[in-house]
């Protein structure tokens, strides 16, 4: 969770592009990222591949008028709504994204290609049918919000207690980098999304560094098998919140839309 989603990069940019906001070549360039070349495949018409650009301006062909995010895991289909086929994809990936305006979605399947140390990494979105229904517990920006402040104090509580916080050099650089994300502040989100989307956003992968740190940096402090356990225990929930906030924030360009601010 420490860098953003690939369905959040698409989903954001992808409603900034929908809403006149940016222009097709600064959205599909902000989509990509350090990737190679991202494809999408399966779209209704195309035989074959195409572009991001032709992809994105065919959605709203179909009437695709914003874009969802999910980001499920094993026992919490965090976003999606079916049917089996597209949630068995996306549950593998990790991640898709969901159309809202036609009963579409987006997976991502990634590659990595070229010999070794010039590797590079290429995207296809594999289109699927979903079913038209709401997208599974995503909450609320309010809710989102109240439940992140909660999760940062256990997390932060449960890291200190195992000893992780400080866990040496490898955890300063990922704070350190942390950091620097967070004074770009605005960058998190395409034009368009309110500010408190961005402040979620923002306290959403804060709780993912520190989930991130207390799984990725060593034992700390729980040195056997039963510490290890509850660890795991105590920060699961704390990750499931943080992932729940993500899908609130990229998601909140569609609900205001939805609730007619747009």
């Amino acid at each position: 969770m420490l860098s953003e989603p690939r369905s959040g990069r698409l989903a954001a940019w992808g409603n900034a592009l929908l809403a006149g906001l940016v222009s097709p070549d600064d959205a599909v360039l902000a989509i990509v990222g350090t990737d190679a070349v991202h494809r999408v495949e399966g779209l209704p018409g195309e035989s074959a591949p195409v572009g991001l650009t032709l992809a994105l301006g065919a959605l709203r062909g179909l009437g695709v008028r914003g874009l969802r995010v999910a980001l499920p895991a094993p026992g919490h289909p965090l976003g999606l709504s079916g049917p089996p086929e597209f949630n068995t994809r996306a549950l593998e990936a990790e991640e898709a994204v969901v159309c809202h305006g036609a009963a579409l979605g987006l997976v991502p399947e990634v590659y990595e290609a070229g010999p070794a140390g010039d590797v590079h990494v290429e995207v296809t979105w594999r289109c699927l049918p979903v079913r038209e229904a709401p997208p599974a517990d995503v909450p609320s920006l309010a809710e989102a919000e109240r439940e992140l402040a909660e999760a940062l104090r256990e997390a932060t509580e449960v890291l200190t207690r195992l000893d992780v916080a400080g866990s040496g050099p490898v955890a300063a650089a990922a704070l350190d980098a942390y950091r620097a994300r967070a004074e770009r502040g605005r960058e998190v989100l395409a034009p368009g999304y309110p500010p408190r989307a961005v402040r979620v956003l923002e306290l959403a992968q804060r709780v993912g560094l520190l989930v991130s740190l207390a799984y990725e940096n060593g034992h700390g402090g729980a040195v056997s098998a039963s510490e290890m356990a509850a660890r795991g225990a105590a920060l699961r929930p704390v990750e499931r919140t943080g992932r729940r906030a993500q899908v609130a924030a990229y998601n909140a360009y569609v609900e205001e839309r939805e609730r007619g601010v747009r």
